[in-house]
């Protein structure tokens, strides 16, 4: 499978869920792994707009955008921007000093900007105010693409990629804001909560397709694989096979509809729509078992405790 996806969620490690290798081991997982911050996104009204801000969502969640040692590693924006916030307990071997920091000139993910002096700094919180934050944001200075293309290619030495995933990314960020945050700081992670997530891309790549931009497509499609594997490694164990199974079966789709964009195949679209229709059922069979899987609390923070002391 590609990376980012079932295959990559599934690799080995000391953490029962992958988010855990870049955390210190003394985080409480439920607050963690358990909630996720919630989202301070400004949805626009407009169709055209708001198909580029999704683009740009479904892109930031998928560490095919990055390639190279961090797609491998599992790595992707929102792994340092959690729901497009900061990420305090990110800690990553060689990457970071104290938790929730990175250095963006490390030698471990870039050949282009490593220098071989640690010097992390905070991760900054990107629904923050924005002239607390280091790049103009604003259309008209004509910054905040060229500094995302330079992290996607020379930072992570990620491959080029498709000019409207460049500036749906973009928009994106342009559209986090603390005006948008809601009163409710943070949500439960649930299956649903990932399967919401893949809909939402797989739709992003629904729009890119008719519009015509097959390789924006894979990449929003690549992000719904990543979403799926993140709810596969929690449903760990024999008796959850069946679940796991099923989960794979639904990625083994997506890789289908991929190979077919590559192909100019034209029912690929007609591939999304009936997967999305099929997604309702599975993400119940899912929401039921959640108590037996690593969704459930108590057996998250169980799991938790059994990796190495650190």
């Amino acid at each position: 499978m590609a990376a980012g996806a079932l295959a990559l969620a599934a690799s080995p490690g000391d953490a029962p869920i992958r988010a855990m290798r870049w955390a210190a081991k003394s985080v409480d997982p439920v607050a963690a792994f358990d909630r996720a911050p919630a989202e301070c996104l400004r949805r626009p009204s407009d169709p055209a707009e708001a198909l580029k801000v999704e683009v740009g969502r479904a892109a930031f969640r998928t560490p095919v955008l990055l390639g190279g040692q961090a797609a491998r590693a599992g790595v992707n924006c929102e792994t340092c921007h959690k729901a497009g916030r900061s990420n305090p307990d990110f800690l990553f071997p060689g990457v970071s000093g104290a938790p929730g920091t990175a250095d963006v000139t490390d030698s471990l993910f870039s050949t282009h900007r490593g220098d071989d002096v640690m010097d992390p700094k905070p991760i900054p919180d990107l629904s923050g105010p924005k002239a607390k934050l280091k790049v103009d944001q604003a259309p008209r200075a004509h910054k905040l693409e060229p500094f995302i293309h330079g992290l996607i290619t020379e930072e992570f030495d990620g491959p080029e990629p498709p000019k409207a995933v460049l500036a749906g990314i973009a928009d994106y960020v342009r559209h986090l804001s603390p005006e948008a945050c809601p009163k409710i700081p943070s949500v439960a992670v649930t299956p649903a909560y990932f399967m919401a997530d893949a809909r939402r891309a797989l739709a992003a790549a629904q729009g890119e397709i008719a519009a015509g931009d097959a390789p924006a497509a894979i990449l929003m499609i690549a992000s719904a694989r990543t979403r799926l594997g993140l709810i596969d490694e929690r449903y760990a164990g024999a008796a959850l096979a069946p679940l796991r199974a099923e989960l794979r079966s639904a990625d083994a789709r997506l890789a289908q509809a991929q190979q077919g964009l590559r192909e100019h195949r034209p029912d690929v679209a007609a591939e999304l729509t009936a997967w999305l229709q099929d997604s309702a059922a599975l993400e119940a069979r899912l929401e039921a078992r959640a108590p037996a899987s690593l969704f459930d609390p108590q057996r998250l923070t169980q799991a938790a405790r059994r990796r190495l002391p650190g």
